[in-house]
């Protein structure tokens, strides 16, 4: 691989026992994949609209004007990003607000070993639930769930899944996610269209 990577650490903002990641993406990624990566290191479930904002650019899929953003397709993350130590923030989740921020740790990432253009090496604690309601509707979930006396606790409970942990992800299974995306993302020698 000829390609140049980059070494990304995500972090949710805004809550106190932090919620991060750290991952490898080409450097010539769409900003669009980059939030397809982004779903699947973190445990979101690409249930709702995102933008990152870049300097002061905005970059989302489908804004209605220049006002709205930019095509996130359109971008790729190493024409926008080249420093070390470069921040950038991406929102996930207009209704529930989820801010992360990204920094780029090396611009030049290099591990022999790698044999893949995508890799997760490592991070902490469960992404929140989609829908909970941003931080005060997670820190109320977060409450309940230690309190099964609480009337809300059952419900929670059921609506999680049963067994929901804010320690806890399956960090075993991401770099497995990500070779199925990649695999199933991958160029194709034929559009869908008819035959020719």
């Amino acid at each position: 691989m000829n390609e140049r990577f980059y070494l990304l650490k995500i972090q949710l903002l805004d809550i106190e026992l932090a919620i991060w990641r750290r991952f490898v993406v080409p450097a010539s990624i769409t900003l669009d994949r980059l939030h397809d990566v982004i779903q699947i290191v973190m445990g979101w479930t690409d249930s709702h609209l995102h933008e990152f904002t870049i300097g002061n650019k905005r970059y989302t899929e489908y804004p209605e004007s220049k006002e709205d953003g930019l095509v996130c397709g359109r971008y790729r993350l190493g024409y926008l990003i080249k420093q070390k130590g470069r921040t950038f923030r991406y929102l996930y989740d207009f209704g529930d607000s989820w801010e992360h921020e990204l920094v780029l740790e090396e611009s030049r990432y290099f591990n022999p070993e790698m044999r893949t253009e995508l890799a997760y090496f490592e991070g902490e604690r469960a992404c929140p639930p989609e829908d909970v309601g941003g931080i005060p509707g997670y820190f109320e979930f977060l409450s309940t769930l230690k309190y099964p006396r609480n009337e809300e606790h059952e419900s929670y409970m059921e609506w999680s899944g049963g067994d929901y942990d804010s320690e806890q992800f399956d960090s075993e299974s991401i770099n497995w996610e990500l070779m199925k995306y990649l695999r199933w993302s991958r160029d194709r020698y034929q559009n869908w269209g008819g035959v020719e």
